[in-house]
C-alpha cells in the first residue's frame, strides 16, 4: 500500500491558511482519484482505494500540526506501510510561494509537524513534497504567518502548486520516487 499524507490543522479557522497546503493537496487527490476521506483511525481522516494495481491511502492527520507523528506512525503500523511507501506533503518557509521541492530524506528544517513525524518514526528517511509559502517580510512572527491566508496575488501560484503536487503524487503510483523527483523538482 502507498500512503499519501498531507499535513495541516483541523477546523474551519485553519482551512485556508498557509500551514494547511498539505490538506489542500489531499483534497485535490481525493477528488481526482475518487477516494473520499470517510474513515477515521488514530485521530486521522483517511480513504483507501485501488488505483490500477496499487492500493492507495490518502490521510489527513487531525492531531494539529505539531503532533502529526502521533497519527501517522500508528496508521503506518496498523496498515503495515513501509517508510519508503509514504509521501508527506507540507508547507516550507524557505521556498518561494508555489515552488516545489521533493526529497527522500532530510531534517525537519524547523517544521514542527515534520519534527513530530521524525521523532515518532525514528528516521528522517521518507519521501516528501515541500510546497513553498515564503517567509514573512512585514515583521510578522512565523507562527502568525503560517496561520495566515495567502494573498490574492499568491492564489494563482498556490493553486498551481497544489495541482503540480497532486500530479507528482499520481506519478509516484507508477514511477519510482527518484523519477518523480527528476520530473517535478523546482516546478
Amino acid at each position: 500500500m502507498k500512503m499519501i499524507v498531507g499535513l495541516g490543522n483541523p477546523g474551519k479557522q485553519y482551512e485556508a491558511t498557509r500551514h494547511n497546503i498539505g490538506f489542500h493537496v489531499i483534497d485535490e487527490l481525493a477528488n481526482r482519484l475518487n477516494i473520499p476521506l470517510t474513515q477515521s483511525k488514530f485521530n486521522g481522516m483517511y480513504g483507501i482505494s485501488h488505483i490500477g494495481a496499487e492500493k492507495v491511502m490518502l490521510l489527513k492527520p487531525l492531531t494539529y500540526m505539531n503532533l502529526s507523528g502521533e497519527c501517522i506512525v500508528p496508521v503506518m503500523d496498523y496498515f503495515d506501510v513501509e517508510d519508503d511507501q509514504m509521501i508527506v506533503i507540507y508547507d516550507d518557509l524557505d521556498l518561494q510561494v508555489g515552488r516545489l521541492r521533493l526529497r527522500q530524506k532530510g531534517s525537519a528544517g524547523g517544521h514542527n509537524g515534520i519534527k513530530s513525524l521524525i521523532q515518532h518514526l525514528g528516521t528522517q528517511e521518507f519521501n516528501r513534497v515541500r510546497i513553498g509559502i515564503d517567509r514573512p517580510t512585514n515583521g510578522m512572527k512565523v507562527p502568525d504567518y503560517v496561520l495566515s491566508k495567502f494573498t490574492e496575488e499568491e492564489n494563482a501560484d498556490v493553486i498551481d502548486a497544489v495541482k503540480k503536487s497532486a500530479n507528482a503524487c499520481e506519478a509516484w503510483l507508477t514511477k519510482s520516487f527518484l523519477e518523480v523527483m527528476n520530473i517535478y523538482n523546482g516546478a
